[in-house]
C-alpha cells in the first residue's frame, strides 16, 4: 500500500466518529429543548389567596432574582381544576435550558433565598409557616422534545 493510499485511510478512519455523530443527531425527529420543573401544590380550603399573596411577592421574587441571574429561563403560575382531594389547584413551573442548569441547584437557590428572605433559616422557617395554606403534592422534572 502507498504512503498516500495509507494516509487517506487513516484520514478515513480518523473522521469515522464524527460522521457517526452526525448521523445520530440525524437519526431522531426531535431535539432536546428546555427542561421543566412542575410543583404540585393544593392550597387549604379558603387559603388560596393567602398562598397567592405569597406566590406574588416571595416566591416571584425569587424566580425573577433566579432569571436575572441566568438560572432559569421562565416561571407560570397555572390554576388547576382538581377532580379529587388529591389534585393540585395549582401549579408552579419553572424552566430551565437544559438538564446542566440544575447543577449546583442548591448553592443557587440558597443564594437568593438569603437575598430576598434574609437567610436560608428563614426561608426554611416560613415554607413551614405556609403549610398552614398549602400542602405540596410533589413534582416533575421534564424535559421538552421539539420535533423537527
Amino acid at each position: 500500500m502507498s504512503i498516500s493510499n495509507r494516509l487517506a485511510a487513516c484520514a478515513a478512519f480518523a473522521c469515522l466518529p464524527f460522521l457517526s455523530s452526525i448521523a445520530c443527531a440525524e437519526d431522531h425527529p426531535y431535539t432536546e429543548g428546555a427542561v421543566m420543573n412542575v410543583a404540585r401544590i393544593r392550597t387549604e380550603n379558603g387559603k388560596f389567596d393567602e398562598y397567592m399573596k405569597y406566590v406574588s411577592t416571595t416566591w416571584k421574587q425569587e424566580q425573577e432574582a433566579a432569571k436575572k441571574a441566568g438560572y432559569i429561563v421562565d416561571y407560570q403560575v397555572i390554576s388547576v381544576e382538581p377532580r379529587t382531594e388529591s389534585d393540585p389547584d395549582l401549579l408552579l413551573v419553572t424552566t430551565y435550558k437544559n438538564w446542566a442548569a440544575l447543577d449546583g441547584a442548591l448553592e443557587k437557590g440558597d443564594a437568593i433565598a438569603k437575598k430576598i428572605e434574609g437567610s436560608v433559616a428563614a426561608s426554611n422557617q416560613a415554607a413551614v409557616e405556609r403549610n398552614k395554606f398549602r400542602r405540596v403534592l410533589g413534582s416533575t422534572t421534564m424535559q421538552v422534545l421539539n420535533l423537527k
